[in-house]
């Protein structure tokens, strides 16, 4: 459970693109949510025509969900696993292209084809959102794209893998995340950062407990909106700032707390400095955004989502 520090011590639609800002209205938390903060989104990009789960293919049905952006484009773990699979169609029937398959533990796997570069082995463990390779077009494809399954119940068994991430705060392709009470991990960390740098005195442990929802919504209170303690579409939006090279505070820190979960390795002291301010521009190249080294809400979306 959060604890008070001792006094001593953009929404994207489906297809990746709604207005930065726009209210959503959310479902109030739930102590039993799937929305834990525990999956991420593995790629940015758009849906193109007929790169969805269940599309005619020759072979069959399509598997999975593409994502389309330029070949380097980075792709990253869509949760904590292991890498159980890193070869040509990942060992799987009708795949093709280089591939990674993770498993996650009971019984769910995800599947990233057509990859253009593999930046992680055969049996590591990864973290939510480290990145693992490089988006690509080897393989039976007609431009770079990732190609992305979740399994269930085995390796073999594809579920469609939108509203699986959905169900889990994840908007696939880019948007804001959903964080519910009881969440925990690094998302949840920038959180705390970024609300104590409004005031708050949250221990930054990364444990969306009782402490740290009364704070949420407290500033959902103050800036009009839905006080139900889910950290979404409506409320990042008014919780990042923009942050520039040169900025210091507790923002900072949940600046660098979110490059590190995105395989950045800063050290989180607070000081928007030189190397941070790489990290930041290496980050905005690797996804295809504007990199200008200016931490603003497209850049903090794509880093939190």
């Amino acid at each position: 459970m959060s604890r008070r520090r001792a006094l001593t011590g953009l929404g994207i639609s489906v297809l990746g693109m709604t207005a930065l800002g726009a209210t959503i209205s959310a479902a109030p938390a739930s102590a039993a949510t799937l929305k834990n903060a525990a999956w991420c989104n593995p790629a940015l990009g758009r849906f193109p025509d007929g790169g969805h789960y269940g599309a005619p293919r020759p072979g069959g049905p399509h598997a999975g969900q593409d994502v389309t952006n330029s070949t380097g484009t980075a792709v990253y773990a869509a949760a904590a696993g292991t890498v159980i699979r890193r070869s040509w169609g990942g060992g799987l029937g009708g795949r093709t292209g280089n591939a990674i398959v993770l498993s996650h533990g009971g019984g769910i796997y995800t599947y990233y084809g057509h990859l253009d570069a593999y930046r992680v082995a055969l049996g590591k463990s990864v973290s939510a959102g480290q990145r693992i390779a490089d988006m690509g077009a080897t393989g039976n494809v007609t431009g770079p794209h990732l190609h992305f399954e979740v399994h269930s119940g085995g390796l073999g068994p594809t579920v469609n893998p939108v509203p699986f991430l959905a169900a889990r705060g994840v908007d696939l392709g880019g948007g804001w995340p959903r964080i519910d009470p009881g969440a925990r991990g690094a998302t949840v960390t920038v959180i705390q950062h970024l609300l104590n740098q409004r005031g708050s005195e949250l221990v930054a442990d990364g444990n969306y407990g009782s402490v740290s929802v009364t704070a949420v919504k407290r500033f959902q209170q103050t800036n009009g909106l839905a006080d139900d303690g889910q950290v979404g579409p409506a409320t990042w939006p008014k919780l990042v700032p923009s942050l520039n090279q040169g900025a210091r505070g507790h923002h900072v820190r949940g600046l660098q707390v979110a490059l590190n979960k995105r395989s950045a390795g800063l050290l989180v002291d607070g000081e928007f400095a030189g190397v941070t301010a790489t990290a930041v521009r290496d980050f905005q190249r690797a996804n295809r955004l504007v990199a200008d080294g200016n931490a603003g809400p497209i850049t903090w979306r794509a880093l939190v989502g």
